[in-house]
């Protein structure tokens, strides 16, 4: 028999899939369920998606997390959404708006990847307004600023009709309870929202030719800003609930970014959360470190208040393609139709696949001496940190005539090392700043395999944590409906009472030494990709 309102549902959006998770007030994950999501991609690095069908995706996540979990929906407590930071446009009537060339109203999400507003990023930077220097001195074209500038100035359209501008997070929050109220950690980390000062300065916006947000008082972005996990509205609409197969009226937490779940699903395990560095290793990567004082970072996003943990600031930095990066180098060998059809036979992802190879050759320290002279820096969609530069590109370097299974096993742990070696540099540059970490704490799907949490560890001369939850982003979710619902007083008893350590990886000293070479050696490597686009 099942206790009324002793269950948590999380749920996350990624750029592929909206997933959901059931848990209990211990953390225990008690069922899961997934969606497939679409993307549309169209030239000039244009990367689309849909809100309705993401909240479908979402509705259907749930039905299928609950049903798998065998609970009543009357004994789930609260909820948390954490979703990726692409921007969502309505009317004001809340219906979609077209965002790109298609006019598609139905393709209403620019996603984060897309990179359509570099030139609007590249003139915010270069009138070097004050309040950049909160985001590491340099906007991303990943964030919402610049791609609401490209919408004003490409879809002028768009931008009028517009009656809301939301995070694609606090989107979910507000289908769910129709409430307009933003979680500081999205509007503080993508939108340049003063946490700390809790104010928009409208002088950058003016600045930037985007006065008319300003003179509106900020009703299109948002003008009542929340800590992540307060509740929302009066819980789930009647409408929602339908929608969800839930009970109207169950608490719902102000969301999150995906990465900054998966810090709340994790950096409590051990430790106090200034002592972790929060890596989120997917699709992208993130990096999340915690302090209690704002550390101001060159090329790393942040110092952001209360965008994470309340009452701590927090830098932000990571990769655009990390999972990305590592599927898109194994694609071009020879080897990968061959090694993609053993890999379907047995059931596996090609990484997973060729991560098992790997270590049948050799014990996972000893794993990099596989890579023989293959090197790669992965920064096939720009360096997102330390260097803010999204026309950074990719190197391999060392490629021979070979064809076969074990040259495509070095490529691929070649380039898992060089996601470790980018690790390095942003732990490297930030503890340089005053932002020391004792230990990397890991979540996402691309970084579950023993490989390559022992190649991460000795590729920053770090221990590495991995921790008991099977998913670590959507307990960061729940945590937020468990705050939301009163069931924790606060976010760091409720991280505090629902994360523990699983595994520790520790930094083996033979494979250290190896990895200082080569990190050496990837440093060397960016410098003649700058020196070479200098040339061009």
């Amino acid at each position: 028999m099942t206790q009324r309102g002793k269950y948590l549902i999380g749920v996350d959006v990624g750029t592929g899939s909206a997933r959901a998770g059931v848990f209990d007030l211990a953390g225990r994950m008690l069922g899961s369920a997934k969606q497939d999501i679409t993307i549309w991609r169209e030239p000039g690095s244009i990367v689309e998606q849909s809100g309705n069908q993401i909240w479908q995706a979402v509705c259907a996540s749930v039905k299928g997390a609950v049903a798998q979990a065998a609970i009543a929906p009357e004994d789930v407590a609260g909820i948390g959404f954490d979703a990726t930071c692409s921007l969502v446009v309505l009317d004001g009537d809340g219906a979609p708006l077209a965002v790109g060339p298609s006019n598609d109203p139905e393709r209403n999400i620019i996603v984060w990847m897309d990179h359509r507003a570099i030139a609007q990023a590249e003139r915010i930077n270069a009138q070097g307004h004050d309040v950049l220097k909160y985001v590491g001195g340099v906007i991303s074209p990943e964030m919402e600023t610049p791609k609401i500038l490209w919408l004003a100035e490409e879809k002028p359209e768009t931008f009028a009709k517009a009656g809301h501008f939301f995070d694609l997070a606090d989107y979910l929050g507000w289908r769910a309870t129709g409430s307009l109220a933003r979680s500081t950690c999205t509007v503080t980390c993508k939108w340049t929202y003063l946490a700390h000062e809790g104010r928009w300065d409208d002088s950058y916006f003016r600045q930037i030719g985007l006065g008319a947000l300003a003179d509106e008082g900020f009703a299109r972005i948002g003008t009542e800003i929340v800590a992540p996990g307060t509740p929302l509205g009066a819980g789930l609409t009647a409408a929602a609930a339908a929608d969800l197969g839930l009970v109207a009226g169950i608490a719902v937490g102000a969301g999150l970014i995906d990465a900054h779940a998966g810090g709340v699903g994790t950096v409590g395990a051990e430790g106090a959360p200034t002592d972790s560095l929060a890596y989120v290793f997917g699709t992208s990567s993130c990096t999340m470190t915690t302090t209690k004082d704002p550390v101001f970072v060159p090329g790393v996003w942040g110092p952001y208040y209360q965008a994470m943990v309340p009452d701590m600031w927090l830098n932000e930095g990571g990769q655009s393609a990390a999972g990305a990066a590592i599927d898109q180098l194994i694609a071009f060998h020879p080897a990968t139709t061959e090694a993609a059809s053993a890999a379907a036979k047995a059931g596996q992802p090609l990484p997973v696949w060729l991560a098992d190879r790997a270590l049948e050759k050799a014990k996972a320290a000893d794993a990099i001496a596989l890579a023989g002279e293959i090197h790669v820096v992965p920064e096939f969609l720009g360096n997102r940190a330390p260097f803010a530069d999204p026309h950074a590109r990719a190197v391999i370097a060392g490629l021979g005539m070979e064809r076969d299974l074990d040259s495509l096993i070095a490529l691929y742990v070649a380039g898992v090392a060089s996601i470790g070696y980018g690790l390095r540099q942003i732990i490297e540059t930030q503890a340089a700043n005053g932002a020391v970490v004792k230990q990397i704490v890991i979540s996402g799907g691309a970084g579950a395999h023993d490989l390559t949490r022992q190649i991460l560890a000795d590729a920053t001369g770090l221990p590495l944590v991995a921790t008991e939850a099977e998913e670590p982003v959507l307990l960061g979710s729940a945590i937020l409906g468990a705050v939301a619902s009163g069931k924790n007083d606060s976010m760091t008893q409720a991280m505090a009472a629902m994360t523990r350590t699983e595994k520790t990886y520790l930094p083996e000293p033979q494979a250290v030494a190896r990895h200082d070479a080569r990190f050496a050696a990837f440093r060397k490597l960016q410098d003649c990709v700058r020196t070479l686009r200098a040339a061009s």
